[in-house]
């Protein structure tokens, strides 16, 4: 397939950093001096760092490229130290991509002696490393910790000390985050999952949102109207339909004729995608009640 991938000129790149906090995914980070794409997955290829390189050393490059191999980007990074490595594991920890991070430490066990790297010392330092966010700021980052992936293997709610709201459901929400632009359409939890494409209104006018749409789906959230760049969204749509292969898509939107773009966007990656999965649209009311639901 074809992908869009960040591609840095070590020879250009000072180490200054001023990419890493502008990269949404935390795919950059400054190891040995230089900006590093850390990890492919984590990538959308939308340049958000290329702006804000002072030097000219970030591009987007299209080329052919193969579904993501962690083993391949594993065999890349071997030859650039111990610690890109390190730093590549982490972020497969803190983005809860555990399948990817067996992979990689499967691989690197199986070839120690012919890699020459200290496999059980880059386990331990990975294992005993804080999640994204939560270590020292150095004033670079890993990107915006609150566009971070993170899968919720079990939902789980628990009430602030301070807190003074009453709360009487529970959250179905499986994943982080959930805005089109800041979703990861690579991202493991979007890998033959039901899909749920849900303007941004729709959770504030029905009551049970989480009960009635979210529950045993994956979200994503969108306003047609608003939003710029929607033809992000087709790409991103597309990529989860062809790639992570979703099993089906429920598209909730509003009475409100502006909402009914949501549904357009949909259709539009349905006709652009190879493969093809059924989608239910469902219109909700103003007040919060559902008026229509159809297989389209």
């Amino acid at each position: 397939m074809i992908r869009e991938i960040v591609k840095i000129d070590e020879e250009l790149c000072d180490g200054c950093g001023l990419c890493i906090p502008n990269c949404h995914e935390g795919a950059l980070q400054i190891i040995d001096g230089k900006a590093r794409l850390i990890s492919e997955l984590m990538c959308d290829g939308l340049g958000a760092c290329l702006g804000h390189c002072p030097q000219g050393a970030i591009e987007i490059e299209k080329r052919e490229a193969e579904e993501y191999d962690e083993v391949t980007v594993i065999k890349q990074m071997i030859p650039k130290g111990e610690n890109l490595l390190i730093a590549h594991l982490k972020h497969l920890k803190d983005h809860g991509e555990t399948g990817f991070l067996q992979e990689a430490v499967r691989y690197l066990k199986a070839n120690e002696e012919e890699i020459n790297v200290n496999v059980s010392a880059i386990i331990s330092e990975v294992h005993n490393s804080k999640p994204q966010g939560q270590e020292q700021s150095s004033g670079c980052g890993g990107g915006c910790p609150g566009s971070a992936p993170v899968s919720f293997e079990k939902p789980a709610f628990m009430m602030a000390p301070q807190a003074t709201v009453s709360h009487s459901g529970q959250s179905e929400l499986q994943q982080w985050p959930v805005q089109m632009h800041l979703i990861n359409p690579a991202a493991s939890y979007f890998q033959g999952a039901d899909l749920l494409v849900a303007a941004d209104c729709a959770a504030f006018a029905h009551g049970s949102f989480h009960d009635t749409f979210i529950k045993g789906k994956k979200l994503v959230i969108a306003c047609p109207k608003l939003d710029q760049g929607k033809e992000i969204y087709v790409e991103k749509l597309v990529r989860l339909i062809d790639e992570s292969k979703v099993n089906t898509i429920t598209v909730v939107v509003m009475e409100v004729p502006c909402c009914g773009g949501l549904s357009q966007l949909v259709q539009i990656s349905i006709d652009r995608a190879s493969r093809k999965v059924p989608v239910k649209e469902i219109v909700v009311g103003i007040r919060g009640d559902v008026l229509a639901e159809e297989w389209i």
